[in-house]
């Protein structure tokens, strides 16, 4: 799950429309969206200008003002519904990569998970995942936004006045000109702030579960003054980050406002030497703000999304893994009590095991320690590899998913939030009360 050596991805992941099915309908939905406010931010403008220019005739303007007044409803219940469809988006799509990234973990099985950072993982499936709200609420929508709005505000401006039009289409390419170069700094430090961030959640992980050990031998205050350093660096890294941001901020104001100072000055001196019409030159000024509006907008959000964005590149990264790798095909259901028949099974270079366990028996695998007792449940729980022959009644137990016809308590069981009968009824809703009391 590293980050180093990824394949560098473009502003919108691919890999979000395979593994979440909520992405696609949000795309075109927010696609039709954005269209609509293009129209109205269009629309807004010329009842503007027509506003202003029937006060200087002083012809009478109750009916344009009436109509920008509802230019300006539909704009702002635009607004609402773009929010509401994201975070509903972002609600579901969080589910089900969720769902998606603990079903690859399954799939991968305990001897891959055993490689893996577990606290690292948790982390990802909670608070990255957790971060897509700003990736779907905020950058997302705001992405299409500019793909949509963008070449039809400047094709609008050309075909009013293609000075203003050509204008903007040469200073337009300024600013994703310097979001490549500042996002390529961003991303460093965006990778390093969440690169220190696991270390810290895998660093607490550790010094949670070592604590006994560490008391008994005095170390804890080393392990304190450790998980303090780590903070720290975290520290620093948000920082850094929060520096990068403001800069590239104030980047993207600096070249819309020179940008669009340029296009008021062309229009200034057109409208003195009278070559432009004052309403022709009202209308291009209201819409050249609105023409570098998002491109800034994305700038700001690429920065507040940059968690989630991080996240989901480690998800993508295990969920491709569980994608390349072999699925063993199931032998049917095994859900029926069946003897199992362990022969000739060796673990990296022990002993050979050979033994039958018949429904209800109670088998005692016992031997001194190193002898490859938690060797032998590993590789029957698919954790560790191993050379032999392992079968469930008449299933091979290498075309089985262990959790197919296996159960397993470890040398360190905890309890799930919840009561006793919970606990003992985990993965069968309908167990009867009576047979969770026999089982106690």
């Amino acid at each position: 799950m590293a980050s180093e050596g990824r394949p560098r991805q473009g502003p919108l992941d691919p890999r979000l429309l395979r593994y979440a099915a909520a992405s696609r309908f949000f795309f075109l939905a927010i696609g039709a969206i954005g269209l609509a406010q293009t129209a109205a931010v269009v629309c807004f403008a010329a009842l503007v200008t027509t506003a202003i220019v029937d006060a200087i005739e002083r012809r009478d303007v109750t009916g344009t003002l009436t109509a920008l007044l509802a230019v300006a409803v539909v704009r702002s219940v635009l607004i609402w519904t773009r929010e509401t469809v994201a975070a509903r988006a972002s609600a579901r799509v969080e589910s089900e990569l969720r769902r998606a990234l603990l079903g690859a973990i399954d799939r991968l099985g305990p001897g891959w998970l055993a490689t893996q950072s577990t606290a690292r993982l948790a982390l990802v499936a909670g608070r990255g995942l957790d971060a897509l709200d700003a990736y779907f609420g905020r950058y997302l929508p705001q992405l299409v936004q500019t793909v949509i709005a963008t070449p039809i505000l400047v094709a609008v401006m050309w075909w009013s006045d293609w000075i203003s039009g050509l204008t903007v289409l040469l200073t337009l390419p300024l600013i994703p000109i310097f979001m490549i170069l500042i996002g390529l700094a961003t991303r460093i430090v965006q990778d390093r702030q969440w690169r220190t961030l696991t270390q810290l959640a895998s660093r607490f992980s550790d010094t949670v579960r070592g604590l006994g050990t560490l008391s008994v031998f005095g170390r804890q205050h080393r392990a304190a003054d450790s998980i303090a350093r780590v903070t720290d660096a975290y520290r620093r890294e948000t920082m850094r980050v929060l520096r990068v941001s403001f800069l590239s901020g104030f980047a993207l104001e600096f070249l819309a406002s020179i940008s669009v100072a340029i296009v008021a000055v062309s229009i200034g001196f057109r409208l003195l030497d009278g070559t432009l019409v004052l309403a022709v030159g009202l209308f291009v000024l209201l819409l050249a703000p609105e023409a570098y509006l998002p491109l800034r907008q994305v700038g700001v959000q690429f920065h507040a999304s940059s968690e989630g964005v991080a996240a989901t590149r480690d998800v993508f990264a295990v969920l491709d893994a569980a994608a390349q790798a072999p699925a063993p095909a199931s032998a049917g259901d095994v859900r029926e009590p069946a003897t199992l028949t362990v022969d000739d099974l060796r673990v990296r270079g022990l002993p050979p095991v050979s033994f039958t366990a018949a429904p209800g028996d109670l088998v005692l695998i016992e031997g001194p320690s190193g002898a490859g007792k938690s060797s032998l449940l590993a590789a029957l729980r698919g954790a560790a590899e191993a050379t032999g022959s392992v079968r469930f009644g008449d299933a091979d137990g290498a075309q089985l998913h262990p959790s197919e016809w296996l159960a397993w308590a470890g040398q360190t069981p905890g309890l799930v939030a919840g009561t006793i009968a919970a606990n003992v009824s985990l993965g069968d809703d309908a167990m009867p009360a009576d047979t969770a009391r026999d089982a106690l």
